[in-house]
């Protein structure tokens, strides 16, 4: 066995805090294996996953598809660099644009180099389109695009951009879902207009119907571009295979990431042919992205995801798990509100969430809270009936006792 499989939980926390940069607020388990819906810490806990890895793990771990799609690659050819043509990135970008409203890809690493990739397009498009002055990119409050300085200047969130200044100019943000501060905002100069059409780390927010018609509108108006961040909220998340087809409203340029790769670092920015051309040799690059192995990943990933009924399945296990998660907020009036569409799914408390999701990780089922009293659950999307019902147990008993301390 490696010397990682033989530590428990504490030697390998003392090593990290040792060693690794402490950049997050880790929960005191280190996992070392994962099945399905299931993790087991270095102590031979077992876990329910709720989390995926932040919805990353779309299909659980240790799928068998994915692990002989990487076995095979790794075996075979790993990476060359994007100075050659790459057969794994030509399909994987055949699969994605075939699928959504886009007629190109570029891969890279990350959710945040996917945005970052975006808005680098926007402007080069617009300056080509619309003249030098045009580079503002109206983007909204609560957003999250990631942590490059760049993404951190669009994320609508002040938390993450505390001690980094100065930041890069050009980003203005504005009230999601919000038609008439978007009308006021937006001009002829506008380069684009970025949002996530489900606000992921901005507490699971669901935009009202008609919005993304009204924004699409105003971008026409002003010849702006819309960009669309699906890190989290696309590869079938809400139980489509992007959000954006709930509302029916395609954008010009849309990020990917998180569970593109089923597990494996991959993003990408997809664009129409129209807004795609402004990329030429030299105007951006990844070292990286999409080298054979993720893309293997990926393309085993969208095959299962479009197979016949994986989607619709997704979407009756969201519905049995927001349902039942109604169930609960009828018991425990701390819930204000459960929202989802497939396994994208918020519970917004009048409490604090983290001691919810410290007392859950104890009982042995993995959550996070995406704000200070929003719970969110984005569990691998091949979860069933068995799994939803014995993360509403524990959580059941959890929001119990979270009760009775309020009430004493």
């Amino acid at each position: 066995m490696s010397k990682n499989a033989e530590m428990n939980n504490q030697a390998i926390i003392a090593l990290s805090e040792k060693h690794v940069m402490k950049t997050y607020a880790r929960q005191p388990v280190a996992f070392v294996r994962g099945k399905g819906a299931y993790l087991w810490d270095a102590d031979g806990k077992k876990y329910l996953d709720f989390l995926a890895g932040i919805a990353v793990n779309g299909l659980g771990h240790s799928h068998p598809a994915i692990t002989a799609a990487v076995a095979n690659q790794a075996a075979r050819l790993i990476h060359t660099s994007n100075l050659f043509y790459n057969q794994s990135q030509a399909e994987l970008a055949e699969l994605l644009c075939k699928n959504s409203f886009a007629d190109k890809a570029f891969f890279c690493n990350s959710g945040a180099e996917a945005n970052e990739a975006s808005v680098k397009l926007a402007r080069i498009y617009q300056k080509q389109k619309k003249g030098e002055g045009c580079f503002e990119i109206l983007t909204m409050e609560k957003s999250f695009h990631g942590r490059t300085l760049g993404m951190i200047a669009a994320t609508g969130q002040d938390k993450v951009k505390k001690g980094f200044e100065p930041l890069p100019e050009g980003f203005r943000h504005i009230p999601y879902d919000d038609l008439p501060a978007l009308a006021a905002a937006v001009n002829d100069k506008t380069c684009a207009v970025l949002l996530e059409p489900v606000q992921g780390e901005g507490g699971v927010r669901y935009h009202s119907p008609g919005y993304l018609q009204g924004v699409r509108e105003l971008c026409q108006k002003h010849s702006a571009l819309l960009i669309y961040d699906e890190v989290q909220s696309g590869m079938g998340r809400t139980g489509r295979l992007f959000a954006y087809e709930l509302s029916g409203v395609a954008p010009d340029i849309m990020s990917l990431a998180k569970s593109l790769g089923a597990g494996l670092p991959i993003g990408a920015c997809l664009a129409t042919d129209a807004v795609a051309q402004a990329f030429q040799p030299g105007s951006h690059a990844s070292t990286f992205g999409g080298n054979f192995l993720v893309c293997e990943a990926a393309k085993a990933f969208m095959g299962i995801l479009l197979s016949n009924g994986f989607l619709e399945q997704v979407r009756k296990n969201g519905a049995c798990l927001v349902e039942s998660l109604r169930g609960l907020q009828k018991k425990h009036p701390f819930i204000k509100e459960v929202r989802g569409e497939g396994l994208m799914i918020g519970i917004e408390l009048e409490i604090p969430g983290r001691p919810l999701v410290e007392a859950a990780l104890a009982e042995g089922l993995v959550i996070n809270a995406a704000q200070e009293k929003i719970l969110r659950l984005v569990p691998p999307l091949i979860i069933g009936k068995r799994e939803i019902d014995e993360a509403i147990e524990i959580l059941d008993d959890v929001f119990a006792r979270a009760s009775g301390g309020a009430a004493g």
